[in-house]
């Protein structure tokens, strides 16, 4: 059975593989999704909720591996009530040291009407499918999905249920964003006013940002006497997000003067796997998000400048180098040696084995043979174009482009496709149109360029230019970005990402035996 913790400690529960990868477009290699997980596991995340293993056989492989390999969390797999799913579950985590089963039902009045049933029939399901998932596991998590928008009567019933069943965590989800914080804290302590057996549990809260009050209402949950909150890696889930699980470890860190609650996160990693996340699930970071956006510690003001200069107190609640960034942006150059590039980025976060930095060097080389002086954000911008290339089905050999006034605007390109070279000649309405049209020529595909975006990393004409795509097909979405010195190499690297995943899409969707929809009870 799982340990109440002390009243001060706050478990996290990290669900960046699951409801992260759930936003349009977040699709993750299996091979990312263990690289994540162990990253998750070092930081001293308590949870990882790895996936919801009915969904595909690639989702049941990632959580069994997953499971197979974690040191320290928990590892947690989801599962609609029913008695299928929850085997399903138990077959993916049962060879943790920890596991979990997680299994949900949607409790308001508007779920209760999906599977047409009334509030003593989805009760008997309730009580069915925890015991169940409790003979099979000691350690089970239930959630009532849409538990704010659910009668307050009954939702204390059905949480009533699921302790006597046997749940040890209540999950208590804000499943469209709707609560404000002073709701999320009353409706913490109604249920542990008057449930029974309440105080026998830990009562957990997962927020959603449709309103942008997610760590608010998270941490406002604590303060009524939630012991775990829900969250992922840069608020990544579906449409405004999740609680962002750096923004509360970081809350709690600072603010412990009126929030006396601390977490077993090491808050120097978080820069590390917030840039790993936004890489593989191709989702960038705002410039302004809080804690790990790129201007959080950015100071432009003269006033704010001068007070910075004279005690950093004055303009930072919190210091750089506590969630893992370099104070420092020192300049390297052609002449910088492995080790000094070894050194920058473990300052940036990133942590390199040898044949690692060995790559990343030669790419680092190339780099400063075509630009004077490199900057903290050229390397972070080089190690996230480069690190998913070994994954890539579709890889630029060669690009040539012709552009300018007389035109015609042509591209010579030649792609490696599945280990196969092929070239072509395309012409399109200037350059970067034509090097699209050539990828397209030479991979046939359907899908629709939905967004282009190209700007500066650093200043000056031999800045690198970073280029975001997002892509559509058949109601997939994926996102791309590269970065290079020649914009247009960066544009066609950028579409060819997106396009790669939108291949690692299909491929998910192929090994799915049937779609899962999250309202399928039966």
């Amino acid at each position: 059975m799982t340990d109440i913790p002390p009243k001060d400690r706050v478990v996290i529960f990290d669900t960046t593989l699951r409801d992260g990868e759930q936003s349009p477009g977040a699709t993750m290699t299996h091979d990312e999704k263990l690289e994540i997980a162990e990253l998750l596991d070092e930081m001293g995340v308590d949870i990882i909720e790895a996936g919801f293993p009915i969904a595909s056989e690639g989702d049941f492989r990632a959580v069994s591996e997953i499971a197979r390999r974690s040191a320290n969390s928990v590892i947690c797999g989801l599962a609609r009530a029913n008695i299928g799913d929850i085997d399903r579950c138990w077959d993916a985590v049962k060879n943790a040291e920890k596991p979990r089963i997680h299994t949900f039902i949607g409790t308001s009045p508007l779920h209760r009407a999906i599977p047409q049933l009334d509030m003593d029939q989805m009760a008997d399901r309730i009580h069915e499918t925890v015991t169940h998932a409790r003979n099979l596991c000691d350690n089970i998590q239930w959630s009532p999905m849409d538990a704010t928008r659910t009668e307050p009567d009954y939702l204390c019933r059905v949480v009533e249920i699921a302790i006597k069943a046997g749940a040890t965590t209540i999950n208590i989800p804000d499943t469209v964003g709707y609560t404000a914080p002073v709701e999320s804290a009353e409706l913490i302590q109604m249920l542990l006013a008057r449930v029974p057996g309440a105080e026998q549990v830990v009562f957990a809260t997962h927020c959603h940002n449709d309103l942008g009050m997610a760590t608010a209402n998270a941490l406002a949950a604590v303060a009524g006497g939630a012991r775990q909150i829900e969250c992922t890696i840069n608020g990544l889930g579906e449409r405004a997000g999740n609680t962002a699980l750096e923004e509360v470890v970081m809350a709690l860190k600072v603010r412990r003067d009126i929030m006396p609650y601390f977490t077993n996160i090491d808050s120097t990693k978080l820069m590390n796997i917030s840039r790993r996340v936004a890489t593989v699930s191709g989702f960038p970071v705002q410039f302004n998000k809080a804690i790990v956006g790129k201007n959080a510690f950015a100071h432009e003001s003269g006033i704010h400048q001068d007070g910075m200069l004279k005690n950093a107190e004055t303009f930072e609640i919190m210091r750089p180098e506590d969630v893992g960034l370099a104070a420092t942006n020192l300049v390297m150059g052609k002449h910088s040696g492995r080790a000094a590039l070894r050194s920058k980025l473990e300052e940036l976060g990133y942590k390199l084995g040898d044949n690692q930095l060995k790559d990343v060097f030669v790419r680092f080389k190339e780099l400063a043979d075509r630009k004077k002086e490199i900057y903290d954000d050229d390397l972070i911008a080089l190690m996230r174009a480069g690190e998913d290339a070994e994954n890539d089905r579709l890889v630029l050999k060669s690009l040539r482009v012709t552009c300018g006034t007389d035109g015609p605007q042509e591209a010579v390109m030649t792609l490696s496709i599945e280990g196969q070279d092929v070239s072509t000649t395309a012409t399109g309405d200037g350059p970067v149109d034509a090097t699209f049209n050539a990828v397209k020529a030479l991979y046939a595909h359907t899908a629709r360029l939905r967004l282009y975006q190209v700007h500066a990393v650093t200043e000056g004409t031999d800045a690198q230019a970073t280029v975001s795509v997002r892509m559509e097909e058949d109601g997939n979405i994926s996102t791309g970005e590269s970065a290079d010195t020649d914009t247009v190499v960066a544009s066609a690297r950028a579409y060819l990402n997106a396009l790669n995943r939108l291949l690692v899409r299909r491929d998910r969707i192929g090994e799915d035996h049937k779609e899962i929809n999250y309202k399928d009870y039966s």
